[in-house]
């Protein structure tokens, strides 16, 4: 090959969609139908069509492999993987999606997908197809930043949430245990993050705790920072 020769592309598209169910973060996953890799677990995607755009592209691939709606998601590119191997079908380069939403459905398999499944970043992470550990440890890593800077985090509480409850978002996303007295500091003393309803949860045992609902900010101005040293 000279320095005049092209490569030879095919676009494709995969997509991260994190959520929070059963104390874990969960991510959504298909056991793919087709070679390569049949039978082993991948991130949602594929090609994308003649005539169609990244984000069109997106939203078909999740609908058709996993039965959900993209377009009701807040999907957003943040990367694009390209390394002349990571394909074995030839030169595939691939623009990676991410959506971070709380109550989302169990999905259902379609299209050249066997299965589909939401399962624990922890328990997938080292087995799926492609590059696609990358990818989702790109998008974990893009999500908890997203929880330093932004409100995010109230998105999975209920309407009305104690600070214990705020906490545990951050804790499940972040893998890491948080000091209760420091983390409620931080909380109450960054401006429009919560407000209080002026209501109380009262446990069977225990002291009852106060009753929070999300403010009207969208940014944390100071963010809540993870721990780096750990």
């Amino acid at each position: 090959m000279t320095t005049r020769d092209h490569a030879l592309l095919r676009i494709a598209v995969d997509l991260v969609i994190l959520t929070v169910r059963e104390g874990a973060l969960q991510t959504l996953v298909v056991i793919r139908g087709n070679k390569p890799f049949a039978g082993q677990f991948a991130l949602p995607g594929g090609f994308v069509r003649a005539g169609e755009g990244l984000d069109d592209a997106a939203v078909r691939e999740l609908a058709e492999e996993t039965g959900l709606d993209g377009g009701s998601l807040h999907l957003e590119q943040f990367a694009v993987y390209g390394e002349p191997d990571r394909d074995p079908r030839g030169r595939v380069v691939s623009v990676a999606y991410l959506a971070i939403m709380p109550d989302l459905p169990v999905p259902t398999a379609g299209s050249d997908a066997s299965g589909a499944a939401w399962v624990p970043v922890s328990k997938i992470h080292g087995s799926l197809a492609f590059d696609h550990d990358r990818i989702l440890t790109d998008a974990v890593e893009r999500a908890r930043r997203r929880l330093e800077l932004t409100t995010l985090a109230t998105a999975f509480c209920p309407a009305e949430f104690t600070i214990g409850d705020l906490r545990s978002v951050y804790e499940v996303v972040w893998g890491e245990s948080l000091d209760p007295r420091n983390f409620s500091r931080k909380v109450i003393n960054t401006e429009k993050f919560i407000e209080p309803t002026g209501a109380k949860r009262i446990p069977p045992t225990g002291r009852p705790a106060a009753l929070y609902r999300a403010g009207g900010a969208t940014t944390l101005n100071p963010p809540i920072m993870r721990n780096r040293s750990r």
